[in-house]
């Protein structure tokens, strides 16, 4: 009882502290100061600018703003802490240098308050850069209660659910996410010089092909059709290839109807790009270099933290068949191994789950999952995959139930996919009808025939490299976060009732 009651007091104490600040509002706003009137304020220079080249801005006059995070008030002067984009910056202000009147106002402002200060750039008895205000101006009230600034915001759920009130409590989110938006902006820059071309294909699509997963559902109103969002970029960015558009990507949103955890938010950005006239090879060369230019230019190094472990983007990456993996980490050699009766008998050998319609391939991805992945903590590209788990994948000429694609594991997680593409119109046609059989065994994730994509096919694309990346996994490996959501702006969570 102690404890709710407690509770009750705490409620009422903040009830009573948000109507003092609606208050100060309100009686602003009747003396004709109203906060809510700017329109614009001219800001000259930010925190960071001014404290990293303080020798030079040391007696000039600057112009900042940003939000009050801690103010001191000692009579006739008084300190306070504003935080903008890079950072934050110490204010001294004094009734002298701004008058009576608007020291009166300034005393009367709440932390969480947005503020533009006009002042000179010095440097206080203590060593602290700060800015010796002529002019404060008002500029937002805050009529809420920012978390207490010792502690900040802790409360992951909440961090997630408000993130605009985590981005002004943890200055190492903001960060992340100003990482974020650079990291992606040298993708563009990499991508721009190698002759790629970015474009743009629907999210609305009566076909969800590309890849497995199954796709949300919605109604198209004015067309009167039942829709899908994309899980994929694969088949529209397929088309223009076979249009002549010899290089092009996307970075864009897809949507799979999936759990969560810490590697799966429903709809996450993707960059799938296509090149005609290159293979999975020319693909591994291509994400090696991207890997690392990116790296070096948003982190420095090609040497990066994540967990315990230091990655080594700038070594060349590794390189292992799915079948030799598995025969080094389980120690079963599947090209020993006749037939599917055969790789069942193994998979119940090793206590490996299978269902009645996985096949030899697809028992071998469940052996590569089971035993290896965890292992693959440097950059490796993890090659050739069984046909069963590739329908969009061109066989390979010398091991037909193997095909040719990659993917990069890195800390023992899939970063990327690659394939030389299927480019025979009559075998993709038999992948499709074996991933419709799939389909109707119960495979919920397996794909459909796309009759348009076919006809595509048809008309002609030439031999062509394809890659998919998680965006955000990348920017998970480059700014040290364990789990997606800590990368992602607005996470997927359940709504409050």
């Amino acid at each position: 009882m102690a404890e709710t009651n407690n509770e009750r007091t705490q409620e009422q104490d903040i009830n009573q502290l948000l109507q003092v600040r609606r208050e100060k509002l309100a009686a602003m706003q009747e003396a004709g100061k109203d906060p809510f009137k700017h329109t614009k304020y001219d800001v000259t220079h930010h925190s960071t600018q001014i404290k990293e080249n303080f020798d030079e801005m040391e007696g000039k006059t600057v112009s900042v703003a940003g939000r009050i995070m801690s103010k001191r008030v000692m009579g006739k002067a008084s300190f306070c802490n504003i935080q903008d984009l890079p950072g934050n910056i110490q204010v001294y202000v004094a009734r002298d240098n701004i008058g009576e009147e608007s020291y009166a106002d300034f005393k009367k402002y709440d932390v969480g308050d947005i503020v533009g200060v006009v002042g000179e750039v010095f440097k206080t008895k203590t060593g602290e850069i700060s800015v010796h205000a002529s002019a404060v101006t008002l500029l937002t009230k805050s009529l809420q209660i920012l978390p207490e600034k010792y502690h900040g915001l802790t409360n992951t759920d909440i961090r997630y659910r408000q993130r605009y009130t985590d981005l002004i409590m943890n200055q190492e989110v903001k960060e992340t996410f100003v990482k974020r938006s650079k990291i992606i902006s040298a993708i563009r820059r990499y991508l721009g010089g190698e002759g790629f071309l970015e474009v743009e294909t629907p999210m609305l699509v009566a076909n969800a092909g590309g890849a497995a997963a199954r796709p949300f559902e919605t109604h198209y109103n004015a067309l009167d059709e039942d829709v899908k969002l994309r899980i994929s970029l694969e088949l529209y960015l397929k088309r223009l290839i076979v249009g002549g558009l010899e290089r092009v990507y996307e970075i864009g949103r897809v949507f799979r109807n999936e759990g969560l955890d810490t590697r799966h938010n429903p709809e996450f950005t993707l960059m799938e790009l296509y090149q005609a006239y290159t293979d999975y090879y020319g693909m591994m060369d291509l994400t090696e270099n991207m890997f690392r230019y990116v790296a070096q230019e948003v982190c420095g190094t090609t040497l990066i933290p994540y967990g315990e472990e230091m990655i080594d983007l700038g070594k060349p990456f590794a390189r292992l068949t799915m079948v030799d993996a598995v025969k080094q980490y389980a120690g079963v050699d599947f090209d020993q191994i006749a037939d599917t009766e055969a790789a069942r008998k193994i998979a119940d050998e090793k206590g490996i789950h299978y269902e009645a319609r996985h096949q030899k391939g697809d028992i071998l991805n469940l052996f590569f999952e089971e035993f290896v992945e965890e292992h693959l903590i440097q950059p490796t590209f993890l090659m050739d995959h069984p046909v069963e788990v590739s329908p969009l994948t061109k066989r390979k000429p010398d091991k037909p139930d193997y095909v040719e694609r990659f993917e990069l594991f890195i800390y023992g997680r899939e970063m990327c996919n690659a394939y030389s593409e299927l480019n025979d119109p009559i075998d993709q046609r038999e992948r499709f009808k074996a991933q419709e059989a799939a389909l109707a065994a119960g495979d919920e994730e397996a794909n459909t025939t796309d009759e348009d994509f076919m006809n595509a096919l048809e008309i002609g694309m030439p031999p062509t490299g394809g890659i998919g990346y998680g965006i955000d996994r990348l920017v998970m490996l480059l700014t040290n976060s364990p789990a997606i959501r800590d990368v992602l702006l607005f996470p997927t969570m359940r709504t409050l009732e």
